[in-house]
């Protein structure tokens, strides 16, 4: 879905959101409640200054506009893989961005994000995973990678993976089975602006992930071992 009829869904009460290239910023209402939005568009490359440019819109929200809730709009191919980047340091320039966001968190801003096209690996750790709670649309496309670089790196046989992807989450790409292991709140679908009311409400303090994806039974080892970490 298109990053501007998504954002016509979530603010009825109108928005000001832009993209400057790949770059998504602005402000949107809905209900009675202004949220900063920052976010992705066009299967964005996170590369350096993409990354800068995010952080510097949330810095901007706090400095200008304290406790204002930010939402991030999720629509990336990953983290750009040029050596240009890694030479750069884009792992600094990934953590500097979920800094900030944590940064902000901790100054009274609830951050959710949606992922409403696509979310892959780096790209989506420091911006759609670093949130209080992260949404998506049904039709939305998250994975870490795509199994035949899963079959490369792992050197399993591409059809092992996809028998297992049949069976467990962690193997499978798509947005239900994000849900399934916790890392994805809920999918959102029909009345966005609705979903986006009821998550600023609802959106819990604590990460629940581990305990989610125990629940629903996508991700059932983390919440024990880190339970047995805690207390032994």
């Amino acid at each position: 879905m298109h990053w501007h009829d998504v954002a016509q869904r979530l603010f009825p009460q109108g928005h000001d959101v832009a993209a400057e290239g790949d770059l998504l910023a602005g402000n949107g209402v809905c209900g009675a409640t202004t949220f900063a939005v920052i976010g992705s568009t066009y299967h964005a490359e996170i590369g350096v200054e993409l990354a800068l440019a995010m952080a510097q819109r949330v810095l901007a929200t706090m400095r200008e506009h304290p406790e204002r809730p930010i939402l991030f709009l999720i629509d990336t191919q990953g983290q750009r893989l040029a050596r240009r980047d890694e030479l750069l340091g884009i792992n600094r320039y990934m953590a500097h961005l979920a800094k900030c966001v944590e940064v902000a968190r901790s100054r009274g801003h609830r951050v959710l994000a949606l992922v409403y096209d696509q979310a892959l690996s780096g790209g989506f750790l420091a911006s759609g995973m670093m949130a209080d709670l992260c949404a998506a649309l049904p039709e939305a496309e998250i994975r870490v990678m795509n199994l035949p670089a899963m079959a490369r790196i792992t050197r399993l046989p591409e059809e092992r993976l996809r028998a297992l992807a049949k069976t467990s989450p962690v193997f499978a790409p798509g947005a239900i089975n994000y849900v399934q292991m916790g890392a994805i709140d809920a999918l959102w679908d029909g009345d966005l602006a609705a979903h986006l009311a009821a998550a600023l409400r609802g959106a819990a303090s604590r990460d629940s992930r581990r305990d989610e994806g125990a629940a629903r039974g996508g991700r059932k080892l983390a919440a024990p071992i880190a339970h047995r970490a805690a207390v032994e």
